[in-house]
Order: C-alpha cells, then structure tokens, then sequence
C-alpha cells in the first residue's frame, strides 16, 4: 500500500523514515463498495525527504478522492477534464517543474503514486477514496487489496463491512502472505445478512524475523462472498430516488453453444504462447458438455480448420480434437480476416443445413497476439467485414496474448458482435488465464434478455437490454424513480427472454449500514462504464454525445475516469514552486507499463567517442564506455559501432577496472594485475567473479553490474568484437544516480497509445508520452542477459533518433574526455 524512500544524504533512509500507520477500510453496500485507504509517515531526520505513496486499486475501481495533510495544512484532489489536465502538466514540465503521478497496470489492478517532500521532523497522511460496483464471476463477488508496506507498520489494519439485504450465502477471507501464526488474526463475523472481516497484526507478528525490519505482510487479501438466492428472479433496492435490480435467477439450465475457436499460430506465438495455447485448449475441449458443437480453426498467412464444419462434443471427437491440438506449431504471418470469415461462413453454413440445434448459442473465441499483416490489414475493414458476415446472429470473444496485440481493435470488433475482449498477459500461469476466461463464458443460461420497467415511473435507466447470460455471473439494472409512490413502480414490470415471471419479493433494506446515496452512486458508475463503452463504436454523432456524457457525469460525481484526471496541488518547497501532480484513469486500450517493460534506444557516433553510462556520486559508481567501429565500412556505407572498453570506478572500495575486449585491468590498494579473459580470478572480499565471457561486479549494497564478452568469427569481414554492460539491483543506487543508463534506473513513467502498423508488418509502430512529449516508438525484440548469460528475448519500445525526447538533453550531453572522468 506505501512505498517510500529519503532524497536526502541519509546512509540509511528507512531509519529516519518511520511508516506510522496504514488502514484500509472497505464499505460495501449491495456489491458498492466504498474503500478509504489511509496512511501516515513520520520524517524524524533533521532534513527533508521524499517519501513516496504508492497503491494498487482494482482496475474497475474509480478514484473519487485524494488528498495529503502536511503539517496541518490539507492539499485535495480536483476532477479535471483530461485534456485541461494534460496542459497542465505540459506547462509545469516545460518550466521545469516536477509534475505527474505514475501510472502503471497489471491484470486486475492499476497503481496510483505520488511522491512529496516532507520537512524534518515532520509527518504526512495520504488518504485514498475509490468505489467500485463488484461483479459476480464463476459464482461470487470478491473484494481485492494489495498490500506492500516494504517495512513493519506501527498500526496496520484491513477492515471491511458487508451488508447485503438479500442474504449471505457464505463469506471467505484469505490472503496470499498468510501463514499458519498470521490465519487466526482474521477475525470474520458473519449474521444474516452482515459480515465484519478484519485483520490487524501487531508490529512483532508481522516480521519476517525477531527484530529485524522484514515484514510478512505483502500481497493480496482477498474477500469472496455471495448472496442467497431464491427462485423469484431478481432483488431491488430503492434509496432516494434511485433504484438497483439484481438479476440472477438460481436453477436455470444451461443452453447448449456452438463454439468455433479460432486460433493464431503465427511466427509470433513462437515459444511459450503456443505452449500455453496448446496446454489451455485441450483443458477446454475436456470441459465441452456432450451436447455442444464445436470446430477448431488454426490461422497464420494460411487458413487451416480441423474439420469443415462443427462436430458435436462427444468423448470420440473432443479425443481426436485433441491430437490435432498437440500438433499446432508456430509459423508464417497473421491473416485475421480470412480466419474469422471462414469460422463464420462455418456456422452460417451449419445453421442453413439444420446441423445445429435450434435452441442453441453460436460463438466464436478468437486467440491472437499480434496485428493483422497478411490478406485484409485494415483494421476498421475486417471489423466491417466480421460484423456484416456476424449480421447479428452469434457473439464473438477476442482474447489478446501479450502486450503487442492491438487491443482496441479487438475490443471494438468483440463489442460490436454481443461480445467482449480480454488481455492474457504472458506469464507461467497464460494457460490458466486462458481457461478462466473461458470458464466464464461456457455456460450460457439466458439469451436475448430485455428487462421491462414502467415508462411513466422510471428514466435515465442503465442498459436493460442484455445478450446473454452466463452461469455465475449477474445482471445490474440501475435508473432514477420519476417520483416516490414505489407501489406504481413495483406494479408492472416483467422480464422478457427465455424465462418468464411469476412474483417478485422486494426486500427492502434496512436503514443502517448503508453509506449515504450509494443506489445514485452505484447508478452514476453504471452509467459512465456504459457510456464509455458506446463511445468506442458505433456512428461518430453517437460516439460523440455518448463520450460528452461521460464526461459531465465523471466531473459531477467526480470520478476518475478515462475521460478525467485527478489533479492534486504539491505544497511548495525551498527548492520548488508548487506543482501539479495528475493522476489518470487507465484502459486496457491504452498500453501502460511501470518498470516491466523495457525502453530501448541506440546511440550512434563516431568511432572512439566515450560516454558516461553511470554516475552516481553518493554510491561513489562511475560507469564509462567507448565504442569502436567497424573493421572496415560494409557494402551498405553503414558503420556500426559497439562498446569494446569500460573504465568503472568505485570509491567507497577504492577499485577502478579497466575492461577490454582482449584484457582487465584492476588497480586497488595501490596494486595494478592484469587479467586475461581465459583467467579467473577474483578480488578480496567477493566483489568481483570473471569467467571466460563475463566479469560480474557485486558492489555489495549498491548494485551489480555483468560485463559480458560478445565474441564474433574472427574472419567476419566487418564486425568486432564487443562488450555488453548489465545492471542487476538498479534499485540499490541512490536516487540521483544519471547517465545514459542510471537515469532509468528509479523507473520512468511513460504512456504508450495509437498502437498502428509500422514499416514492418512485425513491428508495430505507437506513440509515447513521456516527459511532457509526444514520439514516435517501434515495438521490437532485444537481447536480455541479465538473468541468463545466453540472453533472452524481450519486447522493447525502440525510441528512435538517439533516444531523444526519452533521455535527458541528447546524447552529445553524455561525452567524457576519458575513461575516468565524470561529465
């Protein structure tokens, strides 16, 4: 929940940093839930320093608040429209100013930070608002916080209160850093329709360790609840004027589907993803119910179907669906247009020949992880295309694989066609993604659902109209009452689809417990998601009123949403004007990464020149490389240069290196030795191992660094030799740590949108926000040697021209006159 770290000259920080307290606090009223979390820090150093607040909040979540209390004084967020917001920040940046809050996301959370400058001897409060309308998915609700307080608090508490008027069926607490000692402090209380859950270790119980900083608290604590339900089909709660209808009929049979997965074995997919792929789809064809159909369709620049048309799920054929899944392989391009058409034209066909069930659902589950670049390559094109051929009649989930699909596009083309995207992120669990999402979706249970209200008590009501649904999941209907006589509003009302009515029971909540207007809140927040969703297709006239909305409403109810921005004023300090901080709401269209994606750039110059890499003047580090080029200009009179010479000096252990590619040179205690790269040695007291490839220096609290030896065919006409510099525990370096490469290494905000074919059909081509400015960055793939000597492939956005716009001032800034000197 809060991270934090000193500015100053302290050897040690979190000595002089002491984190008070932290209290998250979680009211949920009918799946609202309304969570404060608040956090103290005390500065007890006789200087100034940056302490650091950092949160993950659920990415269904807005910001409603937040606000900081230095010295007395409170400093409080304001809603802005984005745009008024992202000026503000550019002017703040173009004067110099510190501005901007991090902006970072993962799979179900998105991280708020912000940083201040505290006087000595002083304490700041950080306090959070965000609220979230819970979803029900495979059966329950949950209630998610992430904590990493990176130390033990004096006073740390999770508290969360639950009140459903329908009932509780069960309620679960568990966190992923309990141990056996930690499980008896969640104390759970649970009645009718209540539950009071709370967990709150003392300093002692939550260290690692007797007497050492270490702190076992660090993780997920998760809340999973559901309510009870009867056979009446639906719930209503009514406050002030603003009514909720939950529908989620228990009992119901599932409808039978015809599911044709469509699935991308382009040359991208090399490697784990097609593993995954191949691990995830016969766990799914295991999970098919004997009276679904079902067809497998493999694509890259070729169209392949395992058969040509559906086949019912019975143990013969899911058996020999899976023996054509194990044979899938990576290769060629990636032809969307003709995969999809031709799934399609499948259950088109199938449909006309009576091969299907009447009562049955037709869907298609696309799989892909990269950008249409074979056949049809424009992407509103192929949405056309798929919603003509559609015409209304199936729905379509796309699922993305990784960070380099473009995301708006399928969740725009899924939209359009009753469905929906999702990102799987590429990790060891891919696999398990794949099958969760699917899990959601395999049981249908109502299609075509409208909900019916009086049209002479009700208005402004959210979406009653709803596809299908799923077995697990929920329907929320939120509007406003055109007055309060509620008899007329409950006398006529009735649910059309696949189910018919036969009574209602309103339960009408009792008056505790529940947090001011949140049915209006609950109803704003449905209302803007929706909005936010019509504004994404459709006609532009549309697209435009629906976004207008969502703005006035994001700025009347104050919620941080992808059209606002929260901006919070930071006090002014002896070194600083005030300056702004502004906090974004993120979405899956829009690429965000925080430290786990990498920045790439090359620096070109002439042969000879040296440039400081790092320096870092409290560590004492001094990292400086000299690049050479080639043996002789190639055909193409392009000259490529590498680093073939480092010169590295730490004062604290009074050792300075001079590595080469044919030699090292260490000179400490007064003493030179002159190693070859075939010798091993090593200095005193560990700080420095070599092999025949690779010096490694282990700078004890302050960084490692891994010299590798790049070798090349001694009889290549052109190229040399080379030296390639990693850096391991960057964290470790001080915060004033520059250079061409320490300036990165705290991290740097960036935000990547208009993700658009490049030069290269593999290499998509976006743009960058970063530093107040706008550039152009290709997506491409870069050796990694710092977890493996062989290297590994990772995704970069390649940031062109010398890495200008992303490093500070340009490369010409970074020149030393030798090995040894500082800029």
């Amino acid at each position: 929940v809060f991270v934090f770290q000193g500015m100053g000259n302290q050897a040690n920080s979190r000595q002089v940093l002491f984190l008070h307290s932290v209290m998250v606090e979680c009211t949920v009223t009918s799946r609202f839930a309304h969570t404060v979390m608040t956090s103290t820090a005390l500065n007890k150093a006789n200087s100034s320093q940056e302490i650091f607040f950092e949160v993950e909040l659920p990415k269904t979540a807005f910001i409603t608040n937040f606000s900081m209390e230095i010295e007395g004084k409170v400093y409080v967020g304001e809603v802005k429209e984005k745009e008024k917001a992202k000026k503000q920040y550019e002017k703040a940046v173009s004067t110099g100013q510190t501005a901007g809050l991090v902006k970072a996301s993962g799979r179900k959370m998105e991280k708020f930070s912000v940083h201040v400058n505290i006087a000595a001897e002083s304490n700041v409060t950080f306090i959070l608002t965000y609220e979230e309308l819970l979803q029900r998915k495979l059966g329950h609700y949950e209630i998610l916080t992430r904590v990493k307080p990176n130390t033990v608090i004096q006073q740390f508490q999770i508290l969360t209160n639950i009140y459903e008027p329908q009932g509780l069926s069960y309620v679960d607490a568990k966190a992923t850093f309990l141990s056996n000692e930690l499980l008896p402090l969640v104390e759970k209380t649970v009645t009718d329709k209540k539950a009071h859950i709370s967990f709150s270790p003392t300093p002692e119980q939550q260290r690692k360790c007797p007497g050492c900083d270490g702190t076992l608290i660090e993780g997920d604590f998760i809340i999973e609840y559901d309510v009870k339900r009867d056979k009446r089909l639906g719930e209503i709660q009514i406050v002030n004027g603003y009514f909720v209808h939950f529908f989620a009929p228990p009992d119901l049979h599932r409808v039978p589907k015809n599911v044709v997965f469509i699935i991308d074995r382009s040359g991208s997919m090399y490697g784990n993803k097609i593993k995954q792929t191949r691990e995830a789809m016969l766990a799914i064809l295991q999970d098919l119910h004997q009276e679904d159909y079902f067809a497998v369709i493999l694509f890259d620049n070729v169209v392949n179907c395992w058969k040509e048309s559906l086949t019912k799920a019975t143990k013969e054929n899911v058996a020999e669906a899976m023996e054509y899944v194990k044979g899938i392989r990576d290769e060629g391009t990636t032809n969307i247009n003709s995969a999809m058409l031709r799934g399609i034209n499948m259950l088109v066909q199938d449909r006309q020949d009576n091969h299907l069930p009447e009562k049955s659902m037709d869907m298609i589950i696309l799989l892909t992880d990269g950008m249409p670049n074979d056949g049809e390559s424009n992407i509103q094109k192929i949405q056309q295309n798929v919603r003509e051929a559609m015409g209304g009649n199936m729905t379509l989930f796309c699922l993305g694989f990784g960070n380099d699909v473009d995301y708006n596009f399928l969740d725009v083309m899924s939209k359009e066609n009753k469905g929906l995207a999702r990102r799987i992120f590429e990790a060891s669990d891919a696999a398990l993604q794949l099958q969760g999402f699917y899990d959601e979706v395999s049981s249908p249970l109502l299609l075509e659902v409208d909900l019916k209200y009086p049209d002479n008590q009700v208005d402004s009501l959210t979406t009653r109209h709803f596809n299908q649904l799923f077995n697990g999941s929920e329907i929320v209907v939120a509007g406003r009452l055109m007055d309060n006589d509620l008899d007329n509003f409950l006398e006529d009302f009735s649910v059309e689809g696949q189910a018919t009515v036969s009574d209602w029971d309103v339960l009408y909540p009792d008056e505790e417990y529940i947090f001011g207007d949140f049915t209006e809140r609950l109803w704003a927040y449905l209302t803007i998601q929706q909005l936010l969703e019509k504004s994404k297709s459709g006609e532009p006239d549309e697209k435009a009123n629906a976004t207008a909305k969502a703005l006035d409403m994001s700025l009347q109810y104050n919620f941080v949403t992808p059209l606002t921005s929260m901006v919070v004023t930071k006090p002014e300090t002896e070194d600083a004007t005030a300056s702004p901080l502004i906090a974004d709401k993120l979405t899956e269209g829009y690429l965000h990464w925080f430290l786990n994606d990498a920045l790439c750039f090359n620096i070109n110059d002439t042969p000879g020149t040296i440039f400081n890499l790092v320096r870092d003047s409290i560590s004492g580090i001094l990292v400086n490389g000299q690049i050479i080029g080639d043996k002789k200009i190639p055909p193409d009179g392009k000259i490529n240069t590498y680093f073939w010479k480092f010169g590295i000096i730490h004062q604290i252990f009074g050792v300075k290196l001079e590595i080469t590619t044919q030699e090292i040179l260490v000179l400490q205690d007064g003493k030179q030795v002159k190693l070859l790269w075939t010798d091993m040695a090593s200095l005193k007291g560990d700080k420095y191992v070599k092999k025949s490839f690779l010096v490694c220096l282990y700078f004890s609290d302050h960084g490692s660094f891994i010299i590798l030896l790049h070798k090349v065919w001694k009889k290549h006409p052109y190229h040399r030799d080379y030296l390639g510099i990693y850096t391991v525990d960057t964290h470790l370096l001080s915060p004033s740590v520059h250079g061409l490469l320490g300036q990165f290494y705290h991290g740097i905000d960036f935000e990547v949108t208009n993700l658009h074919p490049g030069e290269d059909p593999e290499k998509p081509d976006a743009t960058m926000f970063v530093k107040g400015q706008e550039i152009n960055v290709t997506r491409g793939w870069q050796r990694d040697f710092r977890r493996n000597w062989k290297g590994e492939n990772v995704p970069c956005w390649f940031v062109h021209n010398n890495g200008l716009g992303l490093i500070d001032g340009v490369e010409a800034d970074y020149i030393v006159s030798d090995l040894f000197t500082a800029v």
